[in-house]
């Protein structure tokens, strides 16, 4: 019965999501456009990316099932998180001077409490956990709040795997210099293929 029936097209729930990922989008687009302002996620990825986006802001929205997936997680989990005493959703801004020029450096934290940072990450697949830009993007945290240790989960179709990481010393006027200075395009050999500017970039990498 119900196989061959035919159902009307309903946006009564889309609508609202959609809508909500665009306001989220528009409230962050005067920071993402600001070149003094340089994001966490800035600092372990393609530095031309950057570049590209304080002009073609735009081009970075998505509303897609796999990033929809992934926010739904995160406040999921948050949520469980806060019920267990942590913090969840914490900002911090840090000034950084290069070379006479201050920037600040921006970020969010998906839970913190007086001993661990946690960092909630969502993946198709399980292959290479846990991956080296997310490590480096932990210990950034860890860094600048000093926690002495943090933990990174992953959430994938297949697999629940935590990863208990240890605070190591970071060089964060380095990383900012290099994307102050657009040095490391790309900062992996992967970014190009889900990059939003790959079509227009002299930089891309294309894979054999």
């Amino acid at each position: 019965m119900y196989a061959t029936e035919k159902f009307k097209s309903s946006n009564i729930v889309l609508e609202k999501l959609y809508r909500r990922a665009l306001e989220d989008f528009k409230e962050h687009l005067k920071d993402a456009t600001n070149p003094s302002i340089i994001y966490v996620t800035d600092l372990v990825s393609c530095s031309q990316k950057r570049e590209f986006r304080l002009k073609y802001p735009e081009l970075t929205f998505k509303f897609e099932p796999s990033h929809v997936l992934g926010n739904m997680v995160h406040l999921g989990l948050e949520e469980v998180l806060k019920e267990e005493g942590y913090d969840v959703e914490v900002e911090f801004e840090k000034d950084v001077t290069i070379d006479s020029r201050k920037v600040k450096v921006k970020g969010r934290v998906d839970a913190i409490n007086e001993n661990y940072i946690i960092e909630i990450k969502t993946a198709r697949s399980d292959l290479g956990l846990p991956h080296e830009h997310h490590l480096m993007q932990l210990q950034i945290y860890l860094n600048v709040f000093n926690r002495k240790a943090g933990i990174l989960i992953y959430i994938t179709p297949d697999r629940l795997a935590e990863y208990y990481v240890e605070r190591k010393p970071l060089d964060l006027e380095s990383l900012v210099a290099e994307v102050m200075y657009n040095s490391v395009h790309p900062r992996w050999n992967w970014e190009c293929r889900y990059c939003p500017f790959a079509k227009m970039c002299p930089y891309r990498i294309v894979e054999k």
